[in-house]
């Protein structure tokens, strides 16, 4: 101590040390002192001199200080004090700090790269970091928070190299993620930035920190201080977690399947006040919604984009963004971001388009937020990134939606022009030919994104009729765009023009002689490629050439002075073949050509440079090679390439019909096949019901005789009771049958009654009659035939009454002896009554046997009911199965009829081939040089036959 009092500020007689002399002597210190505290004053002296002579202590001490790393870890204080001391020399941070006002502004700038010679030196030996990060995981507050500062200065100086360290050490990455459940908020905070420059730029620590449960701890502390209502944790948390997804297919996919999309919809909760938009609030929202962004991103994968929109919609996280959307108050830089958002959510999704189309804004009368949000494109007052993230969002609505394409041209066709309200058509019409050049390109590449790849569309615009003005009569949308491109308007509006017609017009031959039919149109496009202009209407030349040309390729030579080899012959005699190949190629080699092919969104640095279109791109790459190659082709090249076209198209439809019909009955032998196997299955489980039941009915059979068995032990025991308990159950039942038969025979004798009254009636009725009979002949007939009839009648009559007697007989015989039972069940009453207890016993077992007997019974018959029904229902499976047997041999007949077919389509092929081959002998005869295997075969089997014939004649 007295020692640090003379080199501190100790007054002293004579000169007083340098900086460097006092380092160097604090190092000596360090390096020769066996007693620990002075050891440890001495780094904390180092430590006071590293921020004033940050070179010096770097040069010197450097090496005692990680030797007190190695050799004090059991002092966390000295081990603080060298900690703290390398990162004053290795950070650049402080420097920036302490540079205010000074005079040491003059210096020279070479201390900014000290940071970077210092880590480089320190992580020379790899062991230096591991030993970091052994320190990183002691508990010590003054051990772990100045090592996880040092790692994160280490990082930013030489990010790549030490994160190779770490990546090599055993568990190096492991031991950071623990810093993320430190207690201590401020070790947890900059645990966060230490991994932020952990996981920059590398793919392999990221799934590392991705995989050790990081998604999990990091939106948890998000939610602990308070969402998009946070600090700047929230933002340091944001930031790391775009660097664990961004461009990490893997980690997306593990962001997904854990369910952590789910989580991220009370960030958008921001409330319906909207008030109290603090400058942080805004960075957090913001960085919340470019973290949605980076997860459904157009370069993505399709298909993880794809499952990320629909987790965002079933979760309900887009209709929160719609809510924003629609809300007010919020600041224009997130709605902004929030539109942005919203468009890439929906982009290609056809379930997230069909939510956003039915999305109304909160207004009086509502209206659609696709209506809305158009409104502001159109409207030249608003901001221009604004009007350009609303752009982004119409045409991420209609990428890929056919649906929604027809819905926004519906509202240009005069049979569903609704004039009570605005609708999206009016207003993109309304932009396509307002003042504003932006809002005139805005309207026409929205308009043209409503046609993009949909023949069936562009046919309908042509009915699209506009009043211009009172007394005029109406003209169509079409010659309408043709009309401003003549009048000499704004670049910008004539190439948003262009492009649109290009789109247009692009595989839509009808709409190729909708504007063929206008003779000025031809005219007006070679007249603007034939002129030697400046700079700026270049690219205009460009387009109207891709627009000629494209009025060529697609021309179905339906207009007589338009068609394919008129239009050629007039390019080349105004403008020259060269001169038009040159003109298109404008196009591509525009620098702002190129920056709108690199991806989708609309990104523009000022309103002048917003000339091209990511999709319209995309139609340029496509068309330009055809169309040159188009020009330089002859009428009777064209002519040749239309049949060879044709006969082709033929062939493949008929060959494509072939392959649908085999892929039907492949299918639908296929279905057949579930189906047998199905019905299979339920005849196989049908027969073990059976099975089962049969044995479940033996089982109950089993019982009702060892139920009959104890009944007759039963009685056996009761011996003194059991020959009249037994009588009495024999008289019951034959007493049953006596009253039935007497049942039957009451019946029996009504009948025999009613019979007789019919027959006495009829007695009645042939009196009567032969009293009315004359004295004739033919009346004595009737009367001795009627006669017979009577005494049959009477003879029938007598039988019947004799019957009767018998049946009353038999009746009163069968009374007597009922009444007879009767009296014997009487008789056998006391002496039961006499045996007291047995007989009451007795009783109650016969009831509880039969009452058994009788269920059983029942149960017996329910499941021979139910087995008949199993039965007829396997009969009927089984009658299925042999229908089904006979439609598969059928499908196999037809099967041998299509193999037929094929062999007839391969004769059919071979006399295409021969068809086709005599084509390219009718070219080669033209001058057409024309090469192909065939050919080279050809040849060579015509020299193998000429060796032959020379053979030969030898």
């Amino acid at each position: 101590m007295n020692f640090l009092r003379g080199v501190m500020g100790g007054p002293s007689a004579g000169p007083q040390p340098s900086g460097a002399e006092t380092i160097q002597k604090l190092c000596d210190r360090v390096a020769s002192s066996t007693l620990l505290d002075d050891r440890r004053d001495a780094v904390r002296a180092l430590k006071s001199l590293s921020k004033k002579y940050r070179l010096e202590v770097g040069i010197q001490a450097m090496e005692h200080l990680i030797h007190v790393l190695q050799t004090d870890r059991s002092d966390s204080e000295i081990i603080g004090y060298a900690l703290d001391t390398l990162y004053n020399v290795i950070s650049n941070d402080l420097e920036e700090e302490e540079q205010d006002d000074s005079e040491e502004e003059n210096l020279p700038k070479q201390v900014d790269n000290l940071g970077s010679q210092f880590t480089e030196i320190f992580i020379k030996q790899q062991e230096n970091v591991t030993l970091l990060l052994t320190l990183v995981e002691e508990f010590d507050f003054h051990v772990r928070w100045p090592g996880v500062k040092l790692l994160t200065s280490l990082l930013k100086q030489q990010g790549p190299q030490v994160q190779q360290i770490i990546l090599v050490s055993p568990m190096g990455v492991s031991r950071l993620m623990d810093l993320l459940a430190d207690s201590r908020e401020v070790i947890r905070n900059d645990g966060v930035l230490l991994l932020q420059q952990l996981t920059k730029s590398n793919a392999a620590i990221q799934k590392i920190v991705a995989f050790e449960n990081a998604f999990e701890r990091l939106l948890d502390i998000i939610t602990e201080e308070g969402n998009s209502d946070g600090g700047i944790v929230v933002e340091d948390c944001l930031l790391l977690l775009q660097n664990l997804l961004k461009n990490n297919n893997s980690n997306q996919n593990f962001f997904k399947e854990g369910s952590y999309i789910q989580r991220m919809k009370p960030w958008f909760e921001v409330g319906d006040d909207n008030c109290g938009w603090s400058a942080q609030k805004v960075t957090n929202l913001h960085l919340m919604l470019q973290l949605v962004r980076v997860l459904v991103s157009p370069t993505n994968p399709p298909g993880a984009t794809s499952s990320c929109q629909k987790a965002m919609f079933h979760c309900g996280l887009l209709q929160q963004l719609c809510t924003i959307l629609m809300a007010t108050g919020v600041p224009a830089d997130i709605l902004t971001e929030t539109i942005n958002t919203v468009s890439e959510v929906i982009r290609g999704c056809q379930m997230n388009q069909d939510y956003f189309a039915s999305v109304n804004a909160p207004s009086n009368p509502p209206r659609p937020a696709i209506v809305v949000l158009l409104m502001s494109m159109v409207n030249e007052r608003q901001p221009f990134v604004l009007r350009c993230a609303v752009l982004y969002c119409f045409q991420c609505f209609l990428y890929k939606n056919q649906k929604g394409q027809g819905e926004i041209v519906s509202t240009l066709l005069p049979s569903t022009i609704d004039g009570s309200s605005v609708s999206a058509g009016q207003l993109l019409c309304g932009g396509l030919f307002s003042t504003d050049s932006l809002s005139n390109w805005c309207a026409a590449v929205a308009l043209a994104h409503a046609l993009q790849e949909n023949a069936t569309l562009k046919e309908q615009l042509l009915r699209v009729q506009l009043a211009t003005s009172i007394g005029n009569p109406p003209v169509s949308l079409l010659q309408q765009c043709t009309n401003i491109l003549s009048q000499g308007s704004k670049v910008q509006t004539r190439v948003g023009l262009l492009m649109l017609l290009c789109t247009w017009l692009s595989n839509c031959s009808i709409a190729v002689t909708h504007f063929l039919h206008n003779p000025a149109n031809v005219p007006f496009l070679t007249g603007q490629i034939a002129e030697n202009l400046g700079e700026e209407e270049q690219l205009v030349q460009g387009l109207c050439a891709l627009l000629l040309g494209i009025s060529i390729y697609y021309n179905d030579n339906s207009l007589e002075n338009y068609r394919k080899e008129k239009l050629k012959q007039l390019i080349e005699k105004r403008i020259g073949r060269e001169n038009f190949i040159e003109k298109l190629g404008f196009i591509s080699k525009h620098e702002l050509y190129s920056r709108a092919a690199q991806k989708p969104q609309p990104s523009f640095s000022s309103p002048d440079h917003m000339m091209f279109d990511h999709e319209f791109t995309k139609l340029v790459k496509e068309l330009e090679g055809v169309i040159s190659k188009a020009i330089y082709k002859s009428s009777e090249e064209d002519k040749k390439e239309e049949e060879v076209k044709k006969t082709l198209e033929q062939h493949d439809n008929i060959v494509t019909h072939y392959k649908k019909v085999i892929r039907e009955q492949d299918q639908e032998l296929e279905e057949l096949k579930q189906r047998i196997n199905t019905l299979t299955s339920q005849n196989e489980q049908l027969q073990a019901t059976v099975t089962q039941q049969v044995s479940q009915i033996q089982q109950h059979k089993d019982q009702y005789n060892l139920l009959k068995v104890q009944l007759g032990k039963d009685t056996q025991h009761h011996n003194s009771h059991s020959d009249t308990f037994q009588m009495n159950g024999i008289q019951v039942e034959e007493v049953s049958k006596l009253k039935e038969e007497l049942e039957e025979w009451k019946n029996k004798h009504e009948l025999l009654q009613v019979q007789l009254r019919e027959k006495d009636s009829m007695i009645e009725k042939l009196k009567s009659s032969q009293l009315e009979m004359g004295t004739t002949e033919q009346s004595s007939q009737t009367s001795k035939s009627g006669g017979l009839e009577h005494n049959s009648e009477l003879q029938e009559l007598e039988m019947l009454r004799s019957q009767i007697q018998l049946q009353s007989a038999e009746i009163s015989k069968l009374q007597m002896e009922n009444q007879k039972l009767q009296v014997m069940n009487t008789a056998a009453d006391p002496v039961s009554g006499g045996s007291g207890a047995t007989a009451v016993n007795s009783s109650e077992l016969e009831g509880r046997l039969q009452q058994e007997i009788r269920e059983l019974k029942s149960e017996v018959k329910a499941l021979s009911e139910e087995k008949e029904s199993l039965k007829q229902h396997l009969d009927s499976s089984s009658s299925t199965v042999a229908i089904l047997q006979d439609e598969k041999s059928k499908l196999q007949q037809e099967v041998a009829e299509s193999k037929k077919e094929q062999d007839d389509l391969l004769v059919l092929l071979a006399d295409q081939d021969q068809k086709l081959s005599a084509l390219k002998i009718k070219l080669k005869d033209l001058g057409v040089p024309v090469e192909d295997e065939d050919d080279i075969e050809s040849g060579d089997q015509a020299d193998e036959d000429e060796d032959g014939d020379e053979e030969e004649q030898d």
